[in-house]
C-alpha cells in the first residue's frame, strides 16, 4: 500500500510522514511491513487507504502539475473515501482527514458488540428489491440496505440474525449470490447511531474550508460545496446508505466523461464501468500508474 510510491516520490512520503506524524503512530511502518492483521483494524485501515490516496493526489501535482483544482470538475469517495475526496479538495488538511479516520474507525468498531453484526453482499436484485429483502428480513431488528455499489450489487447491514435471514429470502427471490461479508461491524446500518454520535462531536470541532471543486455527497448524489452541510452529510453517512450508483450516474449527467480512481484497489473504476458505462475509467495506485494517467490526462 503505497511504498512504491513513498520510494519513488518525495510528495508521497511526506504524505505518509505528515499521516504519521498526525496520528503519532508509524502507520506506514504498519502498512508496508504488517503485521495484516493489525492494518486491516478498521482504525487503521481507514487512515492507511486515504494516506495512499493523498499520496496519488500530491504525486500527480508535485510531478505533472495536474492538480484536482484544475483538472477536476467534481470528487467523490466511497465511505471512508469521502474523507480523502474532501482532503483532495481541501476542506480538510490531511492531519486532520487522518485523525477525523481513526476517530471514526474507533468509534465504528466500538458501536457494536464484536459478532452481533453482519454485512451481506446481495448479488442480481435491484436497489428496490434489496431494500425490499432487508425490510422483510428485520422482524424488529435491524437490516438495512447499506451500500448501493451498482445494479445488481447491494451490500445490507445489521443483526447478525436480520442479515442471515436477509440471505436467504434474496436467494428466494431470485439474487443471483447472496454472501456474508467478512467484515468487523454492521457500517452503514442504524447499528452505528454511537458512532454517528462521535463524529458529530468530532466533526464539530474540525476546521473545514470550502472544498476547491464539489463534493458529491454518499447519502445525497448529488454536489454539495458549503462546509456546513458537509459536517451534516458525513454525520449522516455513518448510518445511511452510501448511494454509489447514483452518484456516479449524477456526474455522468452533469458531463462528467472520464472517471480516475485515486489510491489504493480499482474496485471503483469496475463501479464506474458499470454505472456509466459510456465513460471511460482508470485506477492509479503506483508510480507506472501515475505515468499512465499524467499522458491520459494531459493528452
Amino acid at each position: 500500500m503505497g511504498r512504491a510510491l513513498a520510494e519513488q516520490f518525495a510528495a508521497a512520503r511526506a504524505v505518509f510522514e505528515e499521516v504519521d506524524a498526525a496520528l503519532g503512530q508509524k502507520l506506514s511502518n504498519l502498512m508496508w511491513n504488517g503485521p495484516e492483521a493489525d492494518l486491516t483494524l478498521t482504525e487503521n485501515a481507514q487512515p492507511a487507504l486515504m494516506a495512499v490516496s493523498m499520496a496519488v493526489v500530491r504525486t500527480l501535482e508535485a510531478e505533472h502539475g495536474i492538480g484536482v483544482g484544475s483538472t477536476a470538475s467534481y470528487v467523490a469517495g466511497h465511505s471512508l473515501g469521502e474523507y480523502s475526496a474532501l482532503a483532495a479538495a481541501r476542506t480538510f488538511s490531511i492531519t486532520d482527514a487522518a485523525r477525523l479516520l481513526r476517530i471514526r474507525g474507533r468509534a465504528m468498531q466500538a458501536a457494536t458488540p464484536v459478532g452481533s453484526g453482519a454485512m451481506a453482499a446481495l448479488l442480481g436484485l435491484d436497489f428496490a428489491a434489496a431494500a425490499g429483502v432487508a425490510a422483510e428480513a428485520a422482524q424488529g431488528e435491524v437490516c438495512q440496505a447499506a451500500n448501493d455499489n451498482s445494479d445488481g450489487q447491494v451490500v445490507v447491514s445489521g443483526h447478525k440474525t436480520a442479515v442471515e435471514r436477509a440471505l436467504e429470502i434474496a436467494k428466494a427471490k431470485g439474487a443471483k449470490r447472496a454472501i456474508l461479508l467478512p467484515v468487523s461491524a454492521p457500517f452503514h446500518c442504524a447499528l452505528m447511531q454511537p458512532a454517528a454520535d462521535a463524529m458529530a462531536e468530532a466533526l464539530a470541532k474540525a476546521e473545514m474550508k470550502v472544498p476547491i471543486v464539489p463534493v458529491v455527497a454518499n447519502v445525497l448524489a448529488t454536489p454539495i460545496t458549503d462546509p456546513g452541510e458537509i459536517r451534516k452529510r458525513l454525520v449522516e453517512q455513518v448510518t445511511g446508505t452510501v448511494r454509489w450508483r447514483e452518484c456516479v450516474a449524477a456526474m455522468s449527467a452533469l458531463g462528467v466523461a472520464t472517471f480516475v480512481e485515486l489510491g489504493s484497489g480499482k474496485v471503483l473504476t469496475g463501479l464506474a464501468k458499470k454505472n456509466a458505462p459510456e465513460s471511460k475509467a482508470f485506477a492509479v495506485g503506483t508510480p507506472e500508474d501515475v505515468a499512465a494517467a499524467a499522458a491520459q490526462l494531459k493528452g
